[in-house]
């Protein structure tokens, strides 16, 4: 718990993603009494999400204690969701009735998925947004594979699509490719891994478009090798629970969808009085100050900045975070605030075992094992604990090793939950 002063002045930070916990580390020495805010008591480290929705790693690997975070930095922790800001007298309300006084707000809850009115797309999709999202489509995969062994006829086929060619489309397309090859072969013999289907479909003409076109061509060679159906330029009209409608009226059929096309600011957004863009996101200026006020500040994903936007990714949201507190210290001191200006230090996405793609300033791009080894050190180094450190590179190392061999599937206790279109395993 923070041991300033009671006079000390208040910095309230909600959400505990990157830039929430970028922005707490900033603060820890400056004189002020921090208290953060999550609607979780763990952070989420969200990169990793895929690994755990396809069975590489346990939820808790990429988990980690807000409170465990926050005390040692000086700040207090409590649970709680912004319900909505009171901006003349400097005061928040929480979805349960609290209210808290503050004299700096830094807003940074992320964003939630952007379905773009896209009809049943709510009802009939699974998301990868949050550890909730990873374990139930985790348990959903295995069952599906469950499904096929149980079948005597051999009859049955399971389709899995994949809505979105970004980083994180990618990344779950690519594994679920290696997961039906390997896995099946070594822990349901008796199934073909043909009688699995992976479609990947994106509206842009390519994958990974803020990549070098070099590098998108790579991706899309190494998803076809791992057996990605990859549709391009093609838009989702409708999702129904056991299939997909494009853009030409054809339907596709999808016993599993998983939708990471987009994102937009959370719909309790909507309630916080604040103005808001393009998908939702709080309006900022140069600084990263939310339009219209001067003690209220957005970082990562939540924020907009419209003349000079950044990338939605987490090195952006990590600089952000630090940028904003530095901009509180300057306050505190009568200093001017400063613009936000983004140093670009690569960008990175993994396609599956040994093979991966990374972008760095300079024109300089990396490909194969030696991208997935620099994919894999640097997402160790992000995550929060060393528990979690040593435990993710066991059971990716693991994973990775073992598979094909009987092994390196992590599943739950639970029972398996019914496919989406009614069928189930039993």
């Amino acid at each position: 718990m923070t041991d300033e002063p009671s006079d000390a002045p208040h910095a309230i930070i909600v959400g505990a993603g990157f830039a929430g916990q970028a922005a707490v580390d900033g603060l820890r020495k400056a004189g002020v009494q921090v208290t953060m805010i999550d609607k979780n008591l763990y952070s989420t480290f969200q990169p990793l999400l895929y690994q755990v929705a396809t069975a590489g790693l346990n939820p808790g690997d990429v988990a980690y204690p807000v409170g465990g975070f926050a005390t040692p930095r000086r700040a207090r922790y409590t649970r709680g969701e912004l319900a909505a800001v009171d901006t003349r007298g400097r005061r928040i309300k929480l979805a349960d009735g609290r209210e808290l006084g503050y004299d700096y707000l830094i807003i940074a809850t992320g964003v939630a998925a952007n379905f773009f009115g896209v009809k049943g797309a709510v009802e009939n999709t699974f998301g990868l947004y949050s550890r909730v999202d990873a374990t139930v489509l985790r348990d959903h995969i295995i069952n599906g594979f469950e499904w096929l062994d149980e079948d005597p006829d051999a009859s049955k086929e399971l389709t899995i699509t994949v809505v979105g060619g970004g980083a994180t489309g990618v990344e779950l397309a690519g594994t679920l490719g290696e997961l039906r090859t390997d896995v099946l072969r070594a822990t349901f013999p008796s199934v073909n891994p043909d009688r699995v289907h992976i479609r990947l479909i994106e509206m842009s003409p390519a994958l990974l478009m803020p990549f070098h076109p070099k590098l998108r061509e790579y991706t899309r060679k190494q998803l076809v090798k791992r057996g990605v159906d990859i549709r391009l330029s093609t838009q989702i009209r409708e999702v129904g629970p056991d299939r997909v409608i494009i853009g030409d009226g054809q339907s596709l059929r999808s016993d599993l969808t998983v939708w990471t096309g987009g994102v937009a600011a959370p719909e309790e957004a909507a309630g916080w009085g604040l103005p808001q863009g393009q998908h939702g996101r709080l309006l900022v200026g140069p600084d990263l100050r939310v339009q219209g006020s001067d003690r209220i500040f957005a970082a990562g994903d939540i924020a907009l900045e419209p003349d000079d936007p950044s990338p939605q990714l987490a090195q952006p949201a990590l600089q952000e975070g630090k940028h904003v507190a530095r901009q509180i210290i300057r306050l505190l001191r009568g200093e001017q605030t400063e613009p936000f200006k983004y140093h670009d230090k690569g960008t990175m996405a993994t396609i599956g075992r040994n093979s991966a793609v990374v972008e760095l300033p300079r024109g300089l791009r990396i490909t194969g094992t030696l991208a997935w080894l620099a994919w894999l050190a640097l997402h160790l180094l992000y995550l929060l604990g060393y528990r979690n450190r040593i435990a993710t590179l066991i059971n990716l190392s693991w994973r990775y090793i073992a598979w094909g061999h009987g092994g390196g599937v992590i599943v739950g206790d639970e029972p398996a939950e019914p496919l989406p279109s009614g069928t189930t395993s039993a």
